[in-house]
């Protein structure tokens, strides 16, 4: 039952607005340095930080600058970072081979992070499309992806992942029955301790654009992903793919996009209760960059404010491409 309030002039919510102290001591729903996870690029070379013009302020880094921003994550608090390959187009191939090959960038970051930096969390991604010379998450036979097989080959990247020291996985395939055959592979391989942080609740959406860009599958991608990733009406379509994933062996689940999603957010906390993540994709953060860069918009305000909305949606953390920045206005948890 909803409480009752008592009609003006006893009600009078400004005096909780009066103070910066009362403010404070009201405010509902709070952003924290530990909410947040850096999705970080690593490319081929050394000394190498390459800016990406559609994402301004981020850039590739060859794997001992993503090293360095390890170290820099976790001086500045942030619990964990992301790690998505920019693949020379020389590896791509149909079928995706490099995906689980344990030299491959993602695997040779994962391990030059645990090193150095053991006590981060590193999460990685599993889907084919930075492998897959058709752009697809999935493999391609005659303009089909297919699902089973595809299902296959996600399993050996993510134990090539695991065997990498990778602590929380991200399939963000949408393949069906992914999350069951990774967790029964995990736990036959002795990897029982490796979460999984499902995308279980993916759009198709035209917010992913800049990540192409940024890991090179914008060109090679040929048609659209519309077979597998959901449709943006979709709703209830959710929370069914969150219960599945779920009921299959997900530790954690993702919306993905994050701001377009919050209502998408705000049902999967509500009706499981599990550690509900979402993703401030590229097109978001390079919407609020680009306005910043050209003073339309207070670049730290709508920052802020941004990831705020997630967690008032009910969201326990998101990936950000603002965390560093974020971290060192917020100071560490």
């Amino acid at each position: 039952m909803r409480p009752t309030v008592a009609p003006f002039p006893a009600a009078r919510f400004r005096r909780l607005r009066r103070l910066s102290a009362l403010r404070d001591l009201a405010q509902e729903h709070r952003l924290s340095t530990a909410d947040l996870i850096w999705p970080v690029f690593v490319r081929d070379g050394e000394g190498v930080e390459e800016p990406i013009a559609s994402m301004p302020g981020v850039v590739r880094r060859s794997v001992d600058r993503v090293v360095a921003a390890a170290r820099e994550a976790a001086e500045l608090g942030i619990p964990a970072i992301c790690i998505f390959p920019f693949t020379d187009a020389s590896v791509k191939t149909d079928d995706c081979v490099e995906a689980w090959n344990p030299d491959n960038l993602t695997n040779r970051a994962v391990r030059a992070v645990k090193a150095a930096v053991p006590e981060l969390v590193v999460m990685t991604d599993i889907a084919l499309d930075p492998y897959n010379a058709q752009g697809h998450d999935g493999f391609v036979v005659g303009g089909e992806i297919l699902n089973d097989e595809t299902v296959e080959a996600l399993v050996k990247m993510a134990l090539a992942q695991a065997e990498a020291g990778a602590d929380i996985l991200g399939p963000s395939d949408m393949m069906d029955g992914r999350i069951g055959a990774l967790r029964a592979a995990l736990e036959a391989a002795g990897h029982q301790h490796v979460a999984i942080m499902s995308y279980a609740a993916k759009y198709a959406s035209a917010f992913y654009g800049p990540f192409r860009d940024a890991v090179g599958a914008a060109g090679a991608l040929k048609g659209d992903k519309l077979t597998y990733q959901m449709h943006p009406g979709n709703s209830n379509e959710a929370l069914r793919l969150v219960e599945r994933d779920l009921s299959e062996g997900a530790d954690m689940v993702m919306v993905k996009p994050g701001m377009p999603y919050l209502d998408i957010c705000r049902r999967v906390k509500d009706a499981f209760g599990a550690p509900t993540y979402a993703y401030q994709v590229s097109g978001e953060y390079a919407m609020l960059q680009g306005a910043a860069e050209r003073g339309w918009l207070d670049g730290q305000k709508v920052m802020l404010e941004s990831l705020l909305s997630f967690r008032r949606a009910g969201c326990d953390g998101v990936l950000t491409y603002f965390a560093p920045e974020v971290a060192r206005l917020l100071g560490r948890p």
